[in-house]
């Protein structure tokens, strides 16, 4: 499937999920800016790679999507770079664990700024140029927390459940604009967060690492396996494509049946 000629924002793209729906973009022949933090020389080997390895134009964009300003200037920088945005990628996220009497306030507002109020900024900034060209493509990467809740995750569920609603209220205002939006509700992924969480499981609960991915991290999950970065990567540019036209407001598992239950 081919996406040359587009160009593409993934927010949150520096390591983990967007990081391999970026690569996925730019394979497929899309221009991308990539955006996070990290590592600068690392950051800068990757948009490298990129261009290198797909004959692309890659960009970088150090906004901070806790800052809605700081969002409106990515998407006109990313205007600027490649000439328009067709696609956005809302993937950008954090995560705290706590109960609700605890859990800190300030994480609260910083969850819901990253994990759902970028998402609206992002697409409020984009969608001027979208509907001027008549084209457009919004994928935000929801959870399968978007769906469902699980306990001390209270902030992280509400985001994920609002960017569910927002994906569909979006869907209904441009649907006769060739502007399509959707979700992808992951369930858990190998990225270096989690397997930061599965060592430190494995610490605290004093057991072997296979165990916490087996009884813990996949509990949930009736595969009893990671979903891939790489079938992310391909459900977006397939949602990216012509052949997804009609596919719009939806909220789409990618779960190893988790949300069948």
């Amino acid at each position: 499937m081919s996406l040359k000629g587009k160009s593409a924002i993934v927010t949150g793209s520096t390591s983990g999920i967007g990081q391999g729906i970026a690569e996925a973009l730019a394979a497929a022949g899309a221009d991308v800016m990539l955006n996070g933090f990290g590592d600068q020389d690392a950051i800068e080997a990757q948009r490298a790679g990129l261009e290198k390895a797909h004959g692309v134009k890659a960009a970088y964009s150090a906004a901070d999507m806790s800052k809605p300003d700081q969002i409106k200037a990515m998407v006109t920088d990313a205007e600027k770079a490649f000439g328009k945005v067709d696609i956005l990628v809302n993937n950008a996220g954090i995560q705290t664990v706590a109960a609700i009497e605890e859990f800190p306030d300030d994480r609260w507002e910083l969850i819901q700024a990253i994990n759902l109020s970028s998402n609206f900024y992002a697409i409020k900034a984009a969608m001027p140029g979208m509907k001027a060209r008549n084209w457009g493509r919004i994928v935000n990467i929801a959870s399968a927390h978007g769906l469902v809740a699980s306990p001390y995750k209270v902030a992280y569920v509400a985001a994920k459940h609002g960017v569910v609603g927002l994906t569909k209220v979006v869907a209904l205002e441009t649907a006769q604009m060739n502007i399509t939006c959707n979700a992808i509700c992951p369930g858990f992924v190998k990225t270096p967060l989690v397997e930061g969480q599965i060592g430190e499981q494995a610490k605290a609960n004093d057991m072997s690492e296979e165990q916490v991915v087996k009884d813990v991290i996949l509990a949930s999950q009736p595969s009893k396996r990671f979903v891939g970065i790489d079938e992310l990567g391909a459900l977006t540019v397939f949602l990216c494509g012509e052949q997804a036209s009609s596919i719009t407001g939806t909220s789409l598992s990618v779960d190893g049946g988790w949300t069948a239950r």
